[in-house]
């Protein structure tokens, strides 16, 4: 019998990855994803279709009515503009979304419980550390220590990729055969990529260094 593993899962290229690399470490994988008022939910959607694709366990949890404690955040607040531009930490510190984290896997942790599951998998990686705070190995270590002792079944939060790159994740997902086609990682909720925003261009850096094009349709 499969150990099992809940996976945050976003339905971005990191959480896509991290996804797939449960699965092949021998996990009974079960999918979690939220809405929480991100006006990029179109993420959302792109995470069912691969769970429904993949028959993995996924469960959509709405949690928008928080949103209004979540203010200030590009992301989240719609009278702020998505900025464009580099992924610096000057540029995306207004992406930055009032302790999600920590939120997100407190409840992914619950449900672990709930699961008989042990571990909690989540994208975290090197690019992040200068601008989002709840995915610095300080947080990680942090959020691991409260989880042994929160519950009477201790839940181990695991970022395969806490110390690695948008390059080192990509270059995993491509030699796993996956298709970055079924991930979406734009700030904006749009029919298209805006390949604008410094996720897209991380996004793209990271594929124009493995000389590949990014198989997404953007508008620039």
């Amino acid at each position: 019998m499969k150990p099992k593993a809940v996976v945050v899962y976003s339905g971005g290229m990191d959480s896509f990855t991290v996804l797939h690399l449960a699965k092949r470490q021998g996990y009974d994988v079960h999918a979690l994803s939220f809405n929480y008022g991100q006006r990029h939910s179109k993420e959302l959607d792109v995470a069912a279709a691969v769970c429904s694709a993949e028959k993995i366990p996924h469960k959509v949890v709405d949690i928008t009515a928080i949103n209004q404690l979540l203010q200030g955040s590009s992301l989240t607040s719609m009278d702020i503009d998505i900025p464009v531009g580099d992924y610096a930490d000057d540029n995306m510190k207004s992406t930055v979304v009032p302790n999600r984290n920590m939120i997100l896997l407190s409840l992914a942790i619950g449900y672990a419980v709930s699961l008989g599951a042990d571990k909690v998998f989540y994208g975290a990686h090197s690019g992040d550390h200068d601008i989002y705070p709840d995915c610095r190995p300080e947080f990680v270590d942090a959020i691991n220590a409260v989880s042994a002792v929160a519950n009477y079944e201790p839940v181990a939060i695991v970022s395969p990729f806490l110390h690695e790159s948008k390059l080192t994740i990509l270059q995993t997902g491509l030699d796993m055969g996956l298709d970055y086609a079924q991930s979406w990682t734009c700030y904006q909720g749009l029919d298209k990529a805006c390949g604008k925003c410094g996720s897209c261009i991380e996004r793209l850096g990271a594929f124009a260094a493995v000389g590949l094009q990014d198989p997404l349709a953007y508008y620039s």
